[in-house]
């Protein structure tokens, strides 16, 4: 293995433990009712530059950066679990039973396609954030069902060239269902697809919810990053710089991360790039 790949997968580590992290410390508030220790206010240490108290300083508020950004950290991970989970499998269904079956299925699962591609994705993830309320719920929903295209194309494209293969048509002598040759010989043939999708999708979403929370459409009563980030920028004329700029070195190394984790799954587990080395 690679040592930049390893460096990826302990700064992936680090930001996983900061996120669980996080999800204790935000459970534990909310089950003692109590305000938790990121959104406590002291103004007497309000604008507090970087130091041995506040590793990443203070808002304006006098909250620690710190604190927040983990907080900031478990909503990004919620965000890119939940909405993988709704896009991707949508997305891995539509491609095998359009890729399988070919014909007018195929044709619809075409059209569909074709049909949420023309979208302004994200004027479509603002209408159903204000359609369903400002928070995770309406973040969750717009993302996930807006991002499934790239996954279902992807999906079908590989069935298309599985299906005719030996094993598919040994698979059709024998009279198994068209769900089980979906599902137990043709799906896993793919699920490296799958897992190359996952880590593109997750950091393309967390950026997504950062963009919408910075709109103040998004995460409310929250420290996301991009509530952090519009709370920041309106201080830097006075020279507090750390907290958008730990915030902004937060996301970047968490979408360059998953970017190199990507490339390097796609190379291992491309069937196609394998045969070529």
């Amino acid at each position: 293995m690679k040592f930049s790949v390893k460096v990826c997968l302990a700064l992936l580590a680090a930001y996983l433990a900061a996120a669980m992290f996080g999800e204790v410390q935000y459970r534990v508030a909310k089950w003692r009712d109590c305000e938790p220790a990121y959104n406590r206010v002291n103004m007497e240490e309000r604008y507090q530059p970087p130091s041995a108290r506040h590793w990443m300083g203070t808002d304006n508020l006098g909250r620690s950066v710190a604190l927040r950004l983990v907080q900031g950290t478990r909503i990004a991970f919620h965000v890119g679990i939940m909405t993988s989970l709704i896009a991707i499998p949508l997305g891995v269904m539509l491609g095998l039973v359009g890729g399988y079956f070919g014909g007018k299925v195929d044709s619809l699962v075409v059209w569909l396609t074709a049909t949420v591609a023309s979208m302004p994705g994200l004027l479509f993830i603002l209408a159903i954030s204000l359609v369903v309320g400002k928070g995770l719920l309406g973040i969750y929903l717009g993302i996930g069902l807006t991002t499934w295209v790239g996954v279902c194309r992807t999906i079908r494209a590989e069935v298309m060239k599985h299906k005719g293969r030996a094993y598919v048509l040994a698979a059709r002598t024998l009279g198994y269902s068209h769900a089980r040759i979906m599902l137990r010989h043709i799906l896993p043939n793919v699920a490296h697809i799958i897992l190359i999708q996952f880590s593109l999708r997750f950091p393309s979403a967390v950026s997504t919810e950062v963009f919408i929370s910075f709109l103040g459409i998004g995460v409310q009563g929250e420290p996301s990053w991009g509530v952090m980030i519009n709370n920041a920028r309106l201080r830097l004329w006075q020279g507090v710089w750390w907290e958008l700029a730990f915030t902004t070195l937060a996301i970047f190394t968490l979408v360059l991360v998953f970017n190199h984790l990507a490339d390097y799954l796609r190379d291992r587990l491309d069937p196609a790039l394998r045969s070529e080395r």
